[in-house]
């Protein structure tokens, strides 16, 4: 089933731009995950798995009382059951609202973001604010695991292709497979998304080299973040059949914010918020 959304017919991606600088919270602009879920064999009455999409926000400032402005940090979750999806442009002109805009302090900012952005996912979604003066601490690492990026093979194929997935014969493993080469191309405006996915499964050991062919093959594929990680989640399943399953990609930053989903056969429990080295 094709999406019967144009995204590019109702949002602000792709078209000159005015910047607010007053309060508005009409600019998040909902997408509903049930159109391209159905494209990809996901019942949005029975989700294969659960999740979140962790958001980080780069470039979040408002006004104090007094009309000096604060700068800060800010994370967001939004859970992999929410009906909706928030497109990042409309997700960056409703922070640049707050530039211009008065609150008293940031639990004020936490509790209108945690409101405004409730009501346009449908679902309850967490926020944290963290000045800029409270000294807060980021964490760049690299995945325990395995990376695949070394392997030598050839590739030749830019759109997703299941078919490169196979699991071998032999004792169930558990392991962690990792890769910076995921790259997809923004649904609307066909702009490149850079990011690291991250497998870990426990099942039939996973054909490496045809698992990060598979991961190339996004290439060239027009698809939200959101959506590419539960395409390869659900592709994975279906190929591989492991016991358990998460997918989690970290995207690169675009516009002050990156984004970073996450999903899960629910054995795996979300990682925490720590740094792909290019974010």
């Amino acid at each position: 089933m094709k999406s019967s959304i144009d995204p590019s017919a109702l949002s602000l991606l792709g078209k000159a731009t005015e910047y607010r600088s007053d309060y508005a919270p009409e600019l998040l602009f909902p997408i509903p995950r049930a159109f391209k879920r159905a494209e990809i064999g996901i019942d949005a009455a029975a989700l294969p798995f659960v999740g979140e999409d962790l958001w980080n926000a780069y470039e979040v400032s408002w006004l104090n009382p007094k009309g000096k402005p604060v700068v800060a940090l800010a994370t967001f979750r939004v859970p992999a059951d929410s009906p909706n999806l928030i497109e990042s442009k409309s997700f960056k002109l409703y922070l640049n609202s707050f530039n211009q805009t008065t609150f008293a302090d940031a639990a004020a900012v936490e509790a209108t973001l945690r409101c405004d952005l409730s009501a346009a996912a449908g679902a309850a979604i967490g926020a944290e604010v963290e000045a800029l003066g409270s000294r807060p601490q980021v964490t760049v690492a690299y995945p325990a695991g395995v990376l695949l990026d070394d392997l030598d093979i050839a590739c030749t194929t830019y759109q997703p292709a299941p078919e490169l997935l196979t699991a071998a014969d032999g004792e169930i493993v558990e392991e962690t497979l990792y890769s910076h080469l995921l790259k997809s191309n923004c649904l609307v405006t066909g702009q490149p998304d850079w990011a690291m996915v991250v497998i870990r499964y426990r099942g039939r050991p996973i054909e490496r080299t045809g698992l990060l062919r598979y991961i190339v093959s996004f290439r060239g594929h027009n698809e939200f973040h959101e959506q590419c990680v539960e395409r390869i989640y659900c592709d994975i399943t279906r190929q591989c059949a492991p016991e358990a399953l998460a997918v989690y990609a970290r995207y690169t930053r675009r516009g002050g914010l990156d984004i970073n989903p996450f999903r899960s056969s629910g054995e795996f429990s979300p990682p925490d918020n720590t740094r792909e080295v290019r974010q």
